[in-house]
């Protein structure tokens, strides 16, 4: 079954910068679209990026710019960059295999804060 596992979370000071990763398992990563996507204290899932099978990429309006997203197919793992970060970037970060967070791991907590 599918298996999601984030980390790289942690604390922040605005305007710093975090990498997230997600390792894959239990579906053939190299043939699926990946998602991350947040939750940030008292609101619902939100969609945050999306690279296709190709490399192609997709972001929110509100991390355009900021947030980079790519995969090592040979390692099974989806990352995150997070550069110039904002308090409002503050949220359980997760990878998924859909934009709705299907699939979703434990997460990983990032707080920017200073």
């Amino acid at each position: 079954q599918v298996q999601l596992v984030e980390s790289g979370g942690g604390l922040v000071q605005p305007g710093g910068s975090l990498r997230l990763s997600c390792v894959a398992s239990g579906f053939t990563f190299s043939s699926s679209w990946m998602y991350w996507v947040r939750r940030a204290p008292g609101k619902g899932l939100e969609w945050v990026s999306s690279i296709t099978i190709g490399g192609s990429t997709y972001y929110a309006d509100s991390v355009k710019g900021r947030f980079t997203i790519s995969r090592d197919n040979a390692k099974n793992t989806l990352y995150l960059q997070m550069n110039s970060v904002k308090s409002e970037d503050t949220a359980v970060y997760y990878c998924a295999i859909d934009k709705v967070g299907t699939g979703r791991g434990q997460g990983t907590q990032v707080t920017v804060s200073s």
